[in-house]
């Protein structure tokens, strides 16, 4: 099937059908529960819960429940452009210079030979889900972005802010983690983008950092600040012709910012504080501002609380998407997989003690005692639902809580290369003791950079996305702005006020892959296998 191939079969279907077509070229679902129409797929889902009440000594009543859902995902793919707020550092340059890449097919040489360009690490990008099985009863697999129609990365328009004046090519080479063949190959097309100025508010990042500003917006006025933005990201969608633009903040790592009451704990406090330029307002809530007051979805790729509750309030009223906080590469994931590992498994963590050394830029931003607070808080929360799903375990009897230790320090040696050193000791059945020791050494932007394309590719796709309860007459609306499908891809995952975040990884893919495919008219991820349990 061509690219095209939905756009016709939209085109030319008005009534229900059984048949959906999704996906590039790949993918053809037969459902009863999905109809294409008028350029969308509109489907029909129930969703099948459990409502629990917990009843004194350790009784629990549970209730089914199910509640019938709608759909409508808009399949037609808009030429969309990602602003990134940090764009001349690592992460910035190393994700332009591997999209050229694949953009124009520049093979490159290292020493282990002839390297194609790909994009290795990317869910979306490299990674397949499970459809169902085959007439034998044996998986069946196809690729992630293929059951629906998905922006690709090759097609994704670069542009963003910096407080360093480099153009891309530099600052490729200064961020040294790329090889110097694919370097040479793609500097014609780097030097020619160059960030446009940001802010610089040297109490939110370490003073080490202020040789780089040499590239700053004018003046105090933080409201000012918030309307340049504004016009940054129009005049970059006007000048490109884009449909629609994602922000990413990965920029430095900020200190937390405190909240106060009457500073930022409301929307209306927080846009009076930014005309008064209160100096608890962050860049990177600034930022965050910007462009939910244009509706621009907006995410926070670095460990601070960008969000703070006026901020989430704001997206609220503007129905604007916002995600965060940091991104989730290495060290974590692992984390949030052995973590959860052995809670289910009735093993006890007693500690987690977790080292880092590393060498870029990052690492001499949160040699600073502040920012790197930010960063441990981040580290640290990810095991904190999996401590809470299991009251055997985690009690007031035994304690609540892990020792978690978080190391990080700055070695300039290393570069890029981040090395992490983990020890999970838990307890075991009768008193004994067991530990897991790991040593991870990894290329910390070869991984980080991946998850912006990512997350720039969900948020797209989640912004054509609409729903209504099918008993409703209401009109379709869209998703919460918290948009925590992102959660695979984040380390403190953002969560609506009054819910608890999600960390284990397991359970975010299995979220993201059902809600695929509900939209397609496929129920939930099933494993029973009776194909080969039963006679």
């Amino acid at each position: 099937m061509s690219p095209h191939a939905l756009d016709e079969v939209a085109a030319s279907s008005s009534t229900a059908t059984p048949e959906v077509l999704s996906g590039y070229t790949s993918v053809k679902v037969f459902s009863d529960n999905a109809k294409v129409e008028d350029g969308f797929i509109i489907s029909d889902y129930a969703y099948e819960n459990a409502i629990v009440k917990r009843i004194p000594g350790g009784m629990y009543e549970v209730t089914p429940n199910k509640v019938d859902y709608q759909f409508k995902v808009d399949m037609k793919v808009p030429k969309t452009g990602l602003m990134m707020v940090g764009l001349g550092g690592n992460n910035g340059s190393t994700l332009t210079a591997t999209i050229l890449a694949n953009r124009y097919g520049i093979n490159f040489r290292t020493k282990q030979g002839l390297q194609k360009p790909n994009y290795y690490g990317s869910v979306t990008q490299a990674s397949t889900l499970k459809l169902g099985v085959d007439e034998d009863g044996n998986d069946v697999y196809a690729p992630f972005n293929e059951i629906l129609p998905m922006l690709h990365p090759n097609d994704i328009v670069i542009g963003g802010w910096d407080i360093n004046s480099a153009n891309l090519a530099d600052a490729m080479a200064r961020s040294k983690v790329l090889d110097f063949d694919l370097q040479r190959q793609v500097a014609k097309y780097m030097a020619q983008i160059k960030p446009l100025p940001s802010i610089y508010y040297p109490d939110f990042i370490a003073a080490n950092q202020s040789d780089r500003a040499d590239n700053l917006i004018d003046g105090d006025s933080k409201w000012d600040h918030v309307q340049r933005i504004r016009r940054d990201i129009q005049d970059f969608k006007a000048k490109n012709e884009l449909e629609k633009v994602i922000v990413v903040w990965t920029a430095n790592t900020e200190r937390y910012a405190e909240i106060i009451p009457g500073v930022n704990d409301t929307a209306e406090n927080l846009i009076n504080s930014i005309k008064t330029s209160h100096d608890e307002v962050a860049p990177s809530t600034i930022f965050a501002v910007a462009c939910i007051l244009d509706g621009v979805p907006f995410i926070n790729g670095s460990p601070q609380n960008t969000f703070v509750p006026g901020c989430i309030e704001l997206a609220e009223k503007s129905k604007s998407f916002i995600g965060g906080d940091d991104f989730k590469s290495g060290q974590t994931k692992i984390k949030s997989v052995l973590a959860q590992f052995l809670v289910d498994a009735g093993i006890r963590p007693l500690s987690i003690a977790s080292y880092n050394h590393l060498g870029n830029n990052d690492g001499y931003n949160l040699s600073a005692p502040k920012q790197f607070r930010s960063k441990e808080i981040s580290k640290k929360s990810v095991v904190d639902d999996m401590i809470a799903s299991n009251h055997i375990l985690y009690n007031e009897e035994k304690g609540n809580t892990i020792d978690h230790c978080i190391v990080i320090k700055y070695v300039p040696a290393v570069g890029d290369s981040k090395v992490a050193m983990d020890e999970y000791y838990s307890e075991l059945m009768m008193g004994g003791h067991n530990t897991i020791s790991i040593h991870n050494v990894c290329e910390d932007s070869l991984l980080a950079s991946p998850l912006i394309i990512d997350l720039t590719v969900i948020a797209e796709f989640f912004s054509r996305v609409t729903y209504k309860k099918t008993d409703s007459e209401d009109d379709f609306e869209k998703f919460y702005p918290v948009l925590s499908v992102l959660s695979y891809w984040l380390k403190a995952p953002l969560a609506r006020p009054g819910c608890e975040p999600v960390n284990g990884l397991n359970k975010q893919r299995t979220a993201l892959e059902n809600l695929l495919r509900a939209f397609v008219g496929l129920g939930p991820q099933n494993e029973l296998k009776l194909e080969e349990r039963l006679w």
